[in-house]
């Protein structure tokens, strides 16, 4: 099966060029250039994927490096892979040197040596992410699919390459069902036995690598899907015997993306996937997956908020009490609890110190005190207060009253 007239449409203009340009420069060094993986199988079933994978039989550095040289384009470089980077305007492209791989360990990072383009798809997770398409001018846009790749599409199944695939990794789990949800597929017989039989294999994987296909999947335009399916055949419980994929998370997703900005919208998942766990529950899971500092205190001021609700269930509350009782919770963690409580005068005043109070200041600040005769120390700190709390309940406006009260505290 020939693939050019596709490719030719498929491909932004930008990107059709410097993908020529490769072809023609691997053939004058001898070497070989592929299409690989994702973009393969997204051209293949027509869904847009301009995040270019290429495989080299040669030396993708050299290659990559008389690209970038020859197009006069932004490369980067990682010799220790033996993978480079072009970048070409909006669109990069990632070229590796062909390589096989071996797993000295169910769940250890494989051992990579240099190989040809078959060792390189037979080293791929799934049936689908295993094609490629040369672009030797020879034969270029021809399709390669030594594991029927394409058949499977056809069929919308998600398979494995072979029996020991999720043992060697069982990062494929998660994979395997990200795929399957994302795609509208279903795990082909075979495979969805071995991934049953191979769930106990995640306690094999690090915490970061468990941790890096979670955030892949909170990426997805749909991850409640995801969660869901996996809370089903019990790999949620694996990483966490406390994590559940109901209902419940699937109401507070869709409400997170109603709600959130884009660029905070995975850690806010999170913070509502966490959000049914105990303290204890959640530390160990912070423990697991390894999580960044940041994040764990965002999950841990989540379930400390939660706790304190109580607090803010009341209409009649000042709203200096809402500032300082909510000032020192992370904004993300105060967002989740907006979204995950069931009190309405809770969520009113949450709401109500992310859109307002916490960005309300006085005029005055510790120096403008001093000149006013007050002096440094416990005293002025304790006055800096009263002045806020004052401004947030509305007691004073003006600079001119803020002074007032000042001086009428100075003592």
């Amino acid at each position: 099966m020939n693939l050019a007239l596709q490719i030719e449409r498929y491909l932004p203009r930008q990107l059709l060029e410097l993908v020529e340009d490769i072809s023609r420069e691997a053939n004058q060094l001898g070497q070989k250039a592929y299409l690989v993986g994702g973009v393969v199988r997204d051209l293949l079933l027509g869904c847009s994927n301009f995040d270019l994978d290429l495989v080299i039989e040669g030396d993708a550095i050299e290659l990559a490096q008389q690209v970038a040289k020859i197009r006069q384009i932004k490369l980067i470089i990682h010799s220790r892979f033996g993978t480079a980077k072009l970048n070409c305007g909006d669109f990069t492209l990632d070229m590796a040197t062909a390589r096989g791989e071996t797993y000295a360990k169910p769940g250890a990072l494989p051992t990579v040596t240099p190989g040809t383009l078959n060792n390189d798809l037979s080293r791929r997770d799934f049936s689908i992410n295993a094609m490629a398409i040369s672009l030797m001018p020879s034969n270029y846009g021809e399709l390669l699919d030594p594991y029927e790749g394409r058949s499977d599409l056809e069929h919308r199944f998600i398979r494995v390459l072979h029996p020991k695939s999720f043992s060697d990794d069982a990062t494929r789990i998660l994979r395997a069902i990200r795929y399957e949800q994302r795609l509208g597929f279903e795990l082909e017989l075979q495979t969805a036995q071995l991934l049953k039989q191979d769930i106990p294999m995640l306690d094999t994987v690090s915490g970061d690598r468990i941790r890096h296909e979670l955030e892949l999947i909170l990426k997805e335009r749909h991850p409640e899907y995801v969660i869901k399916r996996l809370g089903e055949l019990g790999v949620l419980q694996r990483i966490n015997s406390a994590l559940k994929g109901d209902g419940w998370i699937a109401e507070k997703f869709d409400k997170a993306r109603l709600l959130s900005k884009p660029i905070q919208l995975s850690s806010l998942y999170i913070c509502l996937l966490i959000y049914p766990l105990h303290e204890r529950e959640n530390k160990h899971l912070i423990r697991r997956l390894n999580m960044p500092t940041r994040l764990a205190q965002v999950l841990c001021d989540t379930l400390q908020l939660k706790s304190q609700l109580h607090l803010l269930d009341k209409s009649s509350i000042k709203k200096s009490e809402i500032y300082y009782l909510l000032h020192e919770y992370d904004p993300l963690a105060i967002q989740a609890n907006v979204m995950a409580s069931e009190s309405s005068a809770a969520c009113s005043n949450l709401k109500l110190f992310l859109t307002r109070l916490r960005y309300v200041k006085t005029s005055l600040n510790g120096e403008r005190l001093k000149r006013l005769g007050i002096p440094a120390g416990p005293e002025l700190g304790k006055i800096l207060q009263i002045l806020h709390k004052a401004k947030l309940d509305g007691r004073i406006k003006t600079r001119a009253e803020e002074e007032k009260l000042a001086l009428s505290l100075k003592s």
